[in-house]
């Protein structure tokens, strides 16, 4: 299965941006004072956690941002495991840039790679069901939505919708507003293109039923135990697409894929990740 890791430049270009301008404000009143500009060196990204390495397009254009003239030259590419002690990778050039952007550079390298190794960990644990795939939510830092489902893809999951226009998901709010599964199913049905699918949040045995009448493609199964999950396939028996979503953790994501689902999706992927720890190690150039 080919699985597409781009991430455009304009996706996060912009984020760099305010980042910096975020850390630097008016300047760095302690680099400028105490570094003089024709000052050169070194910087090794030193990883001290096991993991999966992500973010170096973001790295990059911080540095490029900040000074053209910067040079990165990257030892373990995203995508790559690295354990503790390890150098990812190597960046030279102008001491006072460096310094100026490491704070940033970090924040975005230690997160994305966080998400990418959480979810490495994730779909590991299900690697005995290849037909179940692990996909992202919108639970994502906002702003960061691009990055961190480029995180997840990096990091060997999937991901879900990136916006509210990829796709109907008719939720237990929607259900509620409209009246019932089949009022609200008929109403998106005559609105969007008929290349559209049509997913449904269910929380009971009587509203899968309802969502199977409806003819929806997708049914999720929300905050469903392994039984119950396991009579709910079985009752739906392939005629449309089963995600869950729900408390997935570490300890219960096998239980499930084991149940015949097709999806799961998970939030804990994106919204509260560890930071993979990383340093930046400078030298000077004499």
């Amino acid at each position: 299965m080919i699985k597409l890791l781009l991430l455009t430049k304009q996706s996060f270009t912009e984020i760099v941006r305010l980042a910096i301008e975020e850390d630097l404000g008016a300047g760095d009143i302690t680099t400028n004072s105490t570094i003089p500009p024709s000052l050169t060196g070194t910087g090794r990204f030193i990883s001290k956690d096991s993991g999966i390495i992500c973010g170096w397009p973001v790295v990059r254009e911080v540095f490029a941002q900040l000074n053209p003239d910067i040079k990165l030259e990257i030892f373990l590419d995203d995508g790559t495991e690295t354990s503790p002690g390890e150098t990812l990778g190597v960046i030279s050039g102008p001491v006072r840039e460096i310094l100026s952007g490491e704070r940033v550079a970090l924040n975005f390298l230690q997160h994305l790679s966080g998400v990418a190794t959480r979810t490495h960990t994730l779909v590991g644990l299900i690697s005995e069901y290849p037909g179940v795939r692990l996909v992202d939510t919108r639970k994502t830092i906002p702003g960061f939505r691009a990055l961190d489902k480029y995180a997840v893809r990096v990091g060997g999951g999937h991901n879900h919708r990136h916006n509210l226009m990829d796709a109907v998901l008719i939720k237990d709010n929607h259900i509620a507003a409209a009246g019932s599964i089949k009022k609200a199913v008929e109403s998106a049905r005559a609105r969007i293109p008929h290349t559209m699918k049509i997913e449904v949040e269910v929380g009971s045995e009587t509203q899968v039923l309802e969502a199977l009448e409806a003819g929806v493609d997708v049914i999720m199964l929300d905050n469903m135990t392994p039984q119950q999950i396991k009579a709910m396939v079985k009752l739906i028996n392939k005629r449309a697409l089963i995600e869950v979503s729900g408390k997935i953790t570490e300890e219960n994501i096998k239980k499930i894929a084991a149940c015949g689902v097709d999806i799961i999706s998970s939030g804990v992927l994106t919204h509260s990740v560890k930071a993979l720890d990383i340093s930046l190690n400078i030298d000077l150039h004499k």
